[in-house]
């Protein structure tokens, strides 16, 4: 007898994909560290495939200290050249600036990066049908983009936002009939 696949949201088709679907995406993250390399990781990825950025995620890590966002504020300009160098990662010199400036803006919050991100979290809603159901913004996900963007964050718009909002369990967009679908639902109760 074979043991059949889950059903999984239609956009997991590789087996890094599959990875990151049953193991991470749409997992309620906490922790400024974790969530301020989601942020990064999200604006590297505006543009570009979403399987680009995880195949570079441990240079990432490697090349921005572990997105320990202290360590990333101090970077200069000498930081910015070395990683424009670095062809672990995607290298756009306004995304690199932009996770500076985003560094220096968690370390000035005067609040935890937790707190400030789920504050915009929407109440729980029923998981889309099908992929075409599934927004690529939210008005929690523009509010969250302007509030961000008045303390200093840069590019993180709305789309952004939104796919970092989803990332992160903060909305569960896994489609109704995938294995996963409600699993984030049921965690945020749990913390």
């Amino acid at each position: 007898m074979t043991v059949s696949e889950p059903v999984r949201c239609a956009w997991a088709t590789t087996p890094d994909y599959v990875e990151y679907h049953d193991t991470e995406w749409g997992v309620p993250l906490r922790g400024e560290r974790a969530l301020f390399e989601r942020m990064c990781l999200e604006s590297f990825q505006s543009g570009l495939s979403w399987l680009v950025i995880l195949r570079k995620r441990e240079n990432f890590r490697a090349a921005f200290a572990g997105f320990d966002p202290e360590r990333v504020a101090a970077f200069g300009e000498d930081d910015v050249q070395r990683l424009l160098a670095d062809p672990g990662i995607v290298r756009n010199r306004a995304k690199i600036e932009a996770a500076v400036a985003n560094a220096r803006a968690v370390v000035n919050l005067g609040e935890p990066l937790d707190d400030l991100l789920w504050s915009f979290a929407p109440p729980p809603r029923p998981n889309p049908a099908t992929l075409d159901d599934v927004p690529a913004t939210s008005p929690e996900s523009h509010a969250m983009a302007k509030e961000l963007k008045r303390r200093g964050f840069r590019f993180l718009g709305p789309t952004t936002c939104y796919a970092l909002m989803q990332a992160t369990g903060m909305v569960d967009d896994h489609v109704a009939d995938c294995w996963r679908a409600g699993a984030s639902r049921r965690l945020r109760q749990d913390a």
